[in-house]
């Protein structure tokens, strides 16, 4: 797998003065973790973004630090984006020791195919999106996936405790917590729709009736009323 390294430089403004740095193209940062100083960083905002789509909050990034020789292994703790824009607003970095476990939230991907989905009235529903592991950073999985083809009935569950990961991996999450399940898919209630629709579509005619009997009726009242003055002068 391709080394994602990342360079950095120690930032001076702060606060919201940052804000003139994003004009620039330059997203603040910050780095902290066990046992280190923290530290207000700033990043290329275009070479952040490349990082943040090959890494995502899984993968460690080497992280090269202007004025240090030795660069540090990072991973994505949390990053913020201006919810109008898509724009990078801000990016946490934690630092990790390699002999040291860490914890982290990894996607779960389901794959396969399953039996039950066969029948039309059935549907899988993905309860889980992501789990919550401790392992050491060498072993942390870019996702998890998870076989669906073993769920072949309705009603029946893919959980926490079913999931098979790699020994030295430790799921955190409540063991009886559904990941995946078949389900009844809602069915729409035709019949009664189609009567609803029918007799909206009476009360329609009927009021269109009415409005062209009522044109008809106005249309002949001048008729009728010239009829009456011929006969009065005719007597």
């Amino acid at each position: 797998m391709d080394k994602i390294e990342l360079k950095a430089a120690n930032r001076e403004i702060l606060g919201k003065k940052v804000k003139h740095l994003r004009r620039r193209g330059i997203t603040p940062v910050h780095l902290f973790g066990h046992g280190i100083e923290s530290l207000a960083l700033q990043c290329d905002t275009s070479e952040l973004d490349r990082v943040l789509g090959q890494a995502g909050q899984t993968r460690l990034i080497t992280l090269k630090l202007a004025k240090e020789k030795k660069a540090r292994t990072v991973v994505v703790r949390e990053y913020d984006r201006d919810w109008r824009r898509g724009e990078l607003v801000h990016v946490d970095f934690y630092q990790v020791r390699m002999e040291e476990k860490i914890r982290l939230e990894v996607p779960v991907v389901l794959v396969g195919e399953a039996p039950a989905l066969k029948a039309k009235t059935n549907m899988l529903e993905h309860e889980l999106a992501t789990l919550t592991i401790e392992c050491l950073p060498a072993k942390i999985p870019n996702s998890i996936e998870v076989d669906i083809n073993s769920l072949t009935d309705l009603d029946q569950a893919i959980r926490v405790k079913d999931v098979k990961l790699d020994k030295d991996i430790t799921v955190l999450n409540n063991p009886d917590l559904v990941v995946a399940k078949i389900s009844s898919r809602p069915v729409e209630k035709i019949e009664e729709k189609v009567v609803e629709e029918a007799v909206a579509a009476e009360a329609e005619e009927a009021v269109a009736g009415a409005g062209a009997e009522g044109a008809e009726e106005a249309a002949e009242a001048p008729k009728e009323a010239t009829r009456g003055e011929r006969k009065s002068k005719e007597k």
